[in-house]
């Protein structure tokens, strides 16, 4: 080896010493990562002070861990997860966010009334805030909820429970459908609030329940113009979808505008109807009044005791004779109940009042590379009688119709991909496949350095030849040629004066033999 590293040229002793460089550094790095253990994850979207316990806890059992995630994420080897996470379980880690329902499993007497209240809010916070965190795209989540003070003797009938909710959702887009369903959560947990109580906001500060917020009296502009767009939307969607199925996807273009009356009326209507009387109630009366009355004597004068007496008792008294009088009274009293209808109507604001549509219809296209064939007034007329059946215009006659809904054919621009989505798709496709680039670029330069490696001759070296004259004399007679004509007589010599320059000559000549 060593009489082949002296015959190799400057160049060649740099490939070959690169290259065994090149190798004694992949085979340590193999060495070192076939001795790195393999690492799993042991737990995920942890919070910085539940991942700083586990941590702590790990960095003293002296196990090896890794970080991933910005630190919400660690990993251990594979041999160790589940002995690691009993260990960490029968320590309670890692330690959820906030206090829950646990904060009763200790009994503690003569507490007030007021902590007790104040522990079941904290523990109903703490609660929601970890069944919210486990919903997917929210890395923590926090909920504050107010519950309005308990009177015994006056209650306040407007106050109600409310709840505001903060998540975190590391900037990305959060949709309304998952925003209502937090809502939804927070106000079936706490008793009496309602949905429109709950309040989310996310942490680049947009209160994402401010469009859900449902006003059915249209108090407010925003409201207002909510209303009007979610009408607007649902009906034009409804008549694209309709004409879809006839012309085909993206032949037809709806745009739809309701006026909305936002008054909240209620009347109140009151009748009398005379000629329909009832009989509600008869009152009867009858009175019998009887007098008697006795004439008085000669003298003018009833006296004794048989004046006082009653006629009949006592014999006949004294005196003159009687007089009897009778008087009968009768009243009778009816009341009637008059007919009376009263009619109350409320009127709720969101009622349609007028509408109006403007639909365009993509060309037809005719044969291949043949102009577009446009539509015939009938067809046109057709479409539109569709569009207002759909839209539920009034009726006020054909022209009416024609003026709220107008159809017309245009040609429609080519589709074009937008960039930003082809962007993002080339960068996806990047990304999945950065490995294997890596390993392709690893190969491509192996490859290359074979090729350079096969080109490379070896040096051409200045070596002496005899002449055959001269064959006999030491020494003389040595010429410095660069080329020489090689005959056998001529390499035995060499051989014997020279035999250091015998391979480079032979390399030389078979290589130069070889190339021809």
């Amino acid at each position: 080896m060593l009489r082949l590293w002296r015959q190799l040229g400057l160049n060649q002793r740099i490939t070959l010493g690169a290259s065994a460089l090149a190798v004694v550094g992949a085979v340590i790095a193999l060495l070192v990562w076939a001795q790195r253990p393999d690492m799993k994850l042991l737990y995920g979207r942890l919070g910085e002070k539940e991942a700083a316990e586990v941590v702590s806890a790990l960095q003293t059992q002296g196990i090896p861990f890794e970080l991933g995630a910005g630190g919400t994420s660690i990993y251990v080897p594979s041999n160790q997860v589940y002995k690691v996470r009993m260990d960490l379980a029968s320590k309670g880690l890692p330690a959820a966010d906030g206090i829950g329902f646990e904060i009763f499993d200790r009994s503690n007497f003569g507490i007030s009334d007021f902590v007790q209240r104040t522990n079941f809010t904290r523990a109903l916070q703490g609660e929601l805030s970890r069944t919210i965190a486990q919903l997917k795209g929210v890395r923590s989540a926090r909920v504050m909820v107010v519950l309005p003070e308990n009177r015994l003797l006056l209650k306040n009938a407007e106050s109600r429970p409310t709840a505001s909710v903060f998540i975190d959702t590391g900037g990305m887009a959060f949709e309304a459908e998952r925003v209502n369903s937090i809502r939804a959560l927070v106000a079936n947990a706490v008793e009496g609030m309602r949905l429109d109580d709950v309040a989310v906001v996310d942490s680049r500060g947009n209160v994402l329940s401010e469009d859900l917020k449902s006003d059915p009296q249209l108090g407010t502009a925003s409201s207002q113009i909510k209303f009007r767009k979610q009408t607007e939307d649902y009906l034009a969607n409804k008549v694209e979808t309709m004409l879809a199925k006839v012309l085909g996807p993206g032949q037809a273009v709806v745009r739809v505008s309701a006026e909305i009356n936002s008054e909240a009326t209620s009347t109140t209507q009151e009748k009398f109807d005379p000629e329909s009387q009832v009989a509600r109630q008869e009152t009867s009366t009858e009175d019998t009044n009887i007098t008697n009355e006795k004439e008085a004597d000669g003298n003018g004068q009833n006296t004794g005791v048989a004046a006082n007496l009653p006629q009949g008792q006592g014999g006949q008294a004294g005196g003159g004779p009687s007089k009897t009088t009778e008087e009968q009274r009768k009243s009778k009293t009816q009341n009637y109940e008059i007919n009376r209808v009263v009619t109350s109507t409320t009127k709720s604001p969101g009622n349609i009042t007028r509408l109006s549509a403007a639909v365009f219809l993509a060309s037809r296209l005719g044969a291949a590379g043949a102009a577009p064939v446009a539509r015939t007034a009938q067809e046109i007329d057709s479409l539109r009688q569709m569009v207002v059946n759909a839209l539920g215009v009034p009726t006020g006659g054909a022209q009416n119709q024609a003026a709220a809904v107008s159809v017309q054919e245009v040609a429609f621009p080519a589709a074009v991909e937008p960039t930003t989505g082809a962007v993002d798709k080339v960068a996806g496709i990047f990304e999945s496949a950065r490995p294997l680039l890596a390993l392709a670029f690893a190969g491509v330069c192996f490859f290359v350095f074979l090729r350079l490696f096969k080109k490379t001759k070896p040096e051409p070296l200045d070596f002496e030849v005899v002449p055959q004259g001269a064959a006999g004399e030491q020494g003389g007679g040595m010429l410095g040629m660069k080329s020489h004509k090689v005959s056998p007589e001529l390499l035995n010599e060499l051989i014997r004066q020279k035999p250091e320059n015998v391979g480079a000559t032979l390399r030389e000549w078979l290589g130069q033999n070889g190339g021809n």
